[in-house]
């Protein structure tokens, strides 16, 4: 007689859960705004108590005139007291809190902004960022022009925007320290998990903005010249080897030829991939080993790659080197770059230089030329656009593609007031989404969405070459009369 347990049954699946209805992508959009706007005036309010906490803790220590060991106590105390409610550690919070009370007491317009929904938390850690060399008071007035900056413009582009402002307060030259950043240069190894481990190098701005371009351009290369997914693939490790005077796997010829040999795969790698594995065969076997258009031992199509950066140098740069912070040169994309820089590379460059004209008063460009007419077009092009004109994008116009603002082949003609750089991102969203676009006098991209939204990318202005300064007179004294004339 069988006695075993009869199975049970599987449960019957649980009711499909009606979907949702979709709703237009305009009222999406509205709840995103609105729950954005709640959520901001509610980031600001947990701010204000936050440094409010912190005071209490510096107000009560002052009483007492403590040391600066006391205070930090009563820090951390009140920090302790907040982490436990909120089940974090006062490490944690005590850097919230003072992050917190930075922002309260040094960037009072900036929250007042982020709290009316103007600029967002992430404008304002930008603000934070870029403005945390400046003394507590040349901060009072970087404050104010980093709200009036901010509008219209997204973070990336605010924090070249606000980098070259915040020159003007500092009471140092950036040449000055400049040169005291580069006593800081170094190769340092970080190790991490899973037999990895981060190389960081830390140099000057302008020659690691070079080398991460030249190592996107062989990573493009490489995807480019991709058949099918299918081509030889180097043992990169075996090459660095033997290239570093170590031995070999094997001293049996057949082994090593096998261990050298390029082993047919399909290549998946991503671009960040392909950027590391570029820059280890360059630096370990002194050339681009990945190339897959390499026919012989010579360099191949990444051996002629050379990175191209975009250096706007202000003529008065060049001219008086003390007054740079004024109107300092600028590393596109990436912000101020020190006078001895640019001017060796004005005197080293091999392309002729390209005049720029901006308007006195707004800095717009006006006019560009050299001796090369043929491309006046496209330098005129890069010396406006500077980037890619979608609306927050900052990929620099060097790395963008000239577009057709109304299409060529729909009669729109190739002048400067019909083309503008498009990153290959933005350049095909314009290409085949519902996103639409007119280019209006000087040069703005009036842009529309598929909500029917619109929004404006104007040419950032370069620095004017005039500024008119408030200066109201003194009062007058009135014990000494009246003025002689």
């Amino acid at each position: 007689m069988h006695t075993g347990s009869v199975p049970t049954p599987p449960p019957d699946p649980p009711p499909p859960t009606p979907s949702r209805p979709a709703r237009p992508l305009t009222v999406v959009l509205d709840d995103v705004l609105r729950t954005g706007a709640a959520l901001a005036a509610a980031e600001v309010a947990r701010t204000r108590a936050l440094a409010e906490a912190g005071h209490l803790a510096l107000d009560v220590m002052a009483d007492q005139r403590a040391t600066a060991r006391a205070a930090e106590l009563a820090l951390r105390e009140v920090a302790s007291e907040l982490a436990a409610a909120e089940n974090l550690s006062d490490r944690t919070m005590q850097t919230q809190i003072g992050r917190a009370m930075t922002l309260v007491d040094d960037y009072p317009h900036s929250l007042a902004a982020w709290e009316a929904g103007a600029i967002t938390r992430t404008h304002v850690q930008v603000i934070i960022d870029v403005g945390s060399p400046l003394s507590v008071d040349a901060r009072a007035e970087f404050d104010l022009l980093a709200v009036a900056t901010a509008d219209g413009l997204s973070p990336g582009r605010l924090r070249s925007r606000l980098a070259m402002l915040a020159e003007r307060l500092h009471p140092t030259t950036i040449t000055e320290r400049h040169h005291r950043g580069r006593d800081t240069r170094c190769v340092r190894i970080v190790t991490g998990q899973d037999d990895m481990s981060d190389l960081i190098a830390t140099l000057p701005t302008v020659l690691a903005v070079g080398i991460y371009d030249r190592l996107t351009q062989q990573s493009r290369v490489i995807v480019d010249a991709r058949t099918g997914g299918m081509f030889a693939l180097p043992d990169t490790r075996e090459a660095a080897r033997l290239s570093a005077g170590g031995p070999a796997a094997s001293t049996d010829t057949t082994t090593r030829e096998e261990s050298t040999a390029t082993v047919v795969a399909t290549d998946e790698r991503t671009t960040a991939q392909l950027r590391a594995d570029i820059l280890t065969d360059l630096l370990l076997a002194a050339a681009p080993e990945a190339d897959p258009t390499r026919t012989d031992d010579g360099p191949g199509t990444l051996g002629t790659i050379r990175a191209r950066i975009q250096v706007i140098v202000p003529a008065l740069t060049l001219l008086t080197p003390e007054g740079e912070n004024l109107d300092p040169a600028e590393l596109v994309g990436h912000g101020p770059l020190d006078a001895d820089t640019a001017r060796t590379l004005a005197d080293t460059t091999t392309l002729p230089w390209d005049r720029v004209i901006t308007h006195p008063i707004t800095g717009a460009v006006l006019h560009t030329d050299t001796y090369h007419r043929t491309t006046a077009i496209d330098r005129h092009l890069r010396a406006r656009d500077r980037h890619c004109r979608f609306p927050g994008c900052t990929v620099p116009a060097t790395r963008a593609e000239v577009d057709h603002t109304h299409d060529h082949a729909l009669g729109g003609e190739t002048t400067i007031t019909n083309l503008a750089h498009l990153c290959q991102r933005h350049h095909t969203q314009k290409q085949f989404t519902r996103w639409t676009v007119k280019q209006l006098p000087g040069g703005v991209l009036e842009w529309t969405s598929p909500t029917g939204r619109t929004y404006t990318d104007e040419p950032l202005p370069y620095s004017p070459a005039v500024r008119f300064l408030p200066h109201d007179p003194p009062p007058p004294d009135p014990e000494q009369g009246p003025a002689p004339f």
